[in-house]
């Protein structure tokens, strides 16, 4: 086990109690690029955490939809986190400790740890680390978390799942971790909407409007997705990520923990009935029947490169904020979920169509840019 780690110096803003953030603080060191540049790098071969995008400023009508989606759907969203976290309490015991994939993770084990702590007083660890597709999890952040918490039992936390792109890297991750320092963490991973059908937790297969999944740093402790580069990040460093002190008077981080907070004595008692009602608490058998839409639209619209397709609302927004999107596949009855969406692909002039042969409400494609930028 590597020695002598630094301490984690990303502090977010969130209460200090809601949430650790095993992150190094990488300030203003990296230069942040804009959409068109980072997709060009990115199709051209460059990893996307070895950059950082420029932070999308919503406009006043996208503000709008995000107010009114948390307004509507608070209490839903309570109602979700408290089933997961019964679940999790469940399936772990008292000596859970939560660890939430940064950063779209991150406001749900702060509210997951919000509802135990409401409900049973119970104050259970809450860290947040990174893990990166194609480069796997924080191993030092790992070594970090087991020092500080012994006899744990680690539970892996995101929002969502997509095609599963992430629950593949953290089984092999933690199945090479595990080899390498002879632990026993397991994979399981719990999320609020599981339209992919591929987490362990999960109190919905739905694909809904997570409100967190409308924006960026300014709804997750105005800390920056997490960013690895070995001219910045060193062998026993954290995964690094930027603290965006300059977007403060921007920051919802904490009223949209407490908005939704304030709902969770009310769910108690349809929490504890969807609990019971599960024959099966954990899925130890997931179908993986997002991966299968993805690969039916991968054929049907001839992209062979299946990470330029994002499935669901929340993966969807991403690629409206954070990429070049082609077009946005709508399924035609799931319109009244997809407002911010819609308002998003208005704004950048992108095709919508419909497509009903997936198990998401949306998708978004990524337009192939290389000959685009380079003529």
């Amino acid at each position: 086990m590597i020695k002598n780690l630094e301490k984690p110096t990303v502090s977010g803003s969130y209460l200090k109690d809601d949430v650790v953030f095993v992150l190094k603080d990488i300030g203003d060191s990296v230069k942040e690029q804009s959409t068109g540049e980072r997709e060009q790098a990115i199709q051209s071969g460059v990893h996307y955490s070895e950059m950082l995008p420029v932070e999308y400023v919503p406009s006043d009508d996208y503000m709008r939809l995000f107010n009114e989606s948390l307004l509507k759907d608070a209490q839903k969203v309570a109602l979700l986190v408290g089933v997961t976290a019964e679940i999790a309490l469940k399936a772990k015991g008292d000596a859970l400790t939560l660890v939430s994939l940064a950063r779209a993770g991150t406001p749900v084990g702060v509210l997951m740890y919000r509802y135990l702590k409401t409900r049973y007083n119970l104050h259970v660890p809450h860290y947040s680390i990174s893990i990166i597709r194609g480069k796997g999890i924080d191993e030092n952040a790992l070594h970090y978390i087991l020092k500080e918490n012994k006899d744990t039992s680690l539970l892996f936390v995101d929002g969502w799942t997509g095609k599963g792109a992430i629950s593949k890297v953290l089984k092999e991750a933690l199945s090479l971790f595990n080899n390498k320092y002879a632990t026993h963490i397991s994979a399981d991973l719990a999320v609020l909407a599981d339209p992919g059908f591929c987490a362990e937790i999960s109190a919905t297969y739905e694909d809904f409007l997570i409100p967190s999944a409308c924006l960026n740093s300014t709804v997750s402790g105005l800390v920056s997705r997490t960013f690895h580069r070995p001219d910045v990040i060193k062998e026993t460093d954290f995964h690094g990520a930027r603290f965006y002190s300059n977007l403060i008077d921007a920051d919802r981080s904490l009223e949209y923990i407490e908005t939704i907070s304030q709902h969770f004595k009310s769910v108690y008692q349809q929490v504890d009935a969807i609990v019971k009602s599960r024959q099966t608490l954990v899925e130890t058998n997931p179908s993986w029947e997002g991966l299968h839409s993805v690969q039916r639209i991968s054929r049907l619209y001839g992209i062979a490169d299946v990470n330029l397709i994002k499935p669901g609302i929340g993966e969807t927004t991403r690629v409206l904020l954070r990429r070049v999107p082609w077009k946005i596949l709508v399924h035609p009855q799931k319109y009244h979920l997809l407002g911010h969406v819609l308002q998003l692909a208005k704004e950048k002039n992108i095709e919508v169509e419909e497509y009903e042969q997936m198990s998401y409400s949306c998708c978004g494609l990524i337009k192939q840019v290389i000959s685009v930028l380079n003529n």
